[in-house]
């Protein structure tokens, strides 16, 4: 009876080094395996703040990256979204006081979608009306500063605090505000020449 040969199919594989986006000054973040370049086209890597700037106070920031290119061995990422953790936003909120959340659409200067979610922790507990005007000054934020910003600006105003700021100053002249974070993005749409089909990843990829 002659002899099967069995193929291994990780050893097949090869290596890829996958980067962050230039806005993230395109470092390494790590490597992953494939057998097919085009196979890695729409994959998620997850890392921290920490993790890009070595900065451990930022460990609580988590950044989703989606490989939009590979080149010559190199898996090019871009923006996916991100969100703080759970430990952190539970360990920031208090009796007594009033979370104000808002979800909203935005389109920067240069055209990308994002829904942000964006919120303020009140000093002490606040009626529904102020609730009401502070959710229409969060909304009022996070889209006027879209539409004046390009996408990597956009990115480092909600990621390094800016943004956050923004919100605290404006939320803060209708009630006093103990916090301010905007806890979670996600790209929906890319103006690219293949705008089309690469929003269509972006948007049935698990993150």
């Amino acid at each position: 009876m002659p002899r099967v040969t069995v193929k291994d199919k990780w050893k097949m594989k090869k290596w890829y080094k996958v980067v962050a986006p230039p806005v993230f000054e395109s470092i390494p973040i790590g490597t992953t395996p494939a057998d097919e370049e085009w196979k890695l086209l729409g994959r998620v890597f997850e890392v921290t703040l920490f993790d890009i700037t070595g900065d451990f106070s930022k460990h609580y920031v988590h950044l989703y990256f989606q490989v939009h290119d590979v080149q010559e061995g190199v898996a090019y990422t871009r923006f996916k979204g991100h969100e703080l953790a759970r430990d952190y936003l539970k360990s920031i909120i208090r009796r007594k006081s009033s979370k104000v959340a808002a979800i909203v659409d935005v389109k920067t200067k240069d055209g990308h979608v994002l829904r942000v979610q964006g919120m303020v922790l009140t000093a002490f507990r606040c009626k529904t009306s102020q609730k009401r005007a502070i959710r229409k000054e969060l909304v009022r934020v996070l889209t006027e500063k879209a539409s004046e910003l390009t996408l990597d600006e956009y990115i480092k105003a909600m990621i390094f605090g800016q943004l956050a700021n923004d919100m605290f100053e404006a939320a803060k002249k209708i009630y006093p505000i103990r916090k301010a974070e905007v806890y979670k993005s996600r790209m929906l749409y890319i103006p690219t020449e293949e705008g089309l089909k690469k929003a269509v990843i972006v948007a049935t990829s698990p993150r």
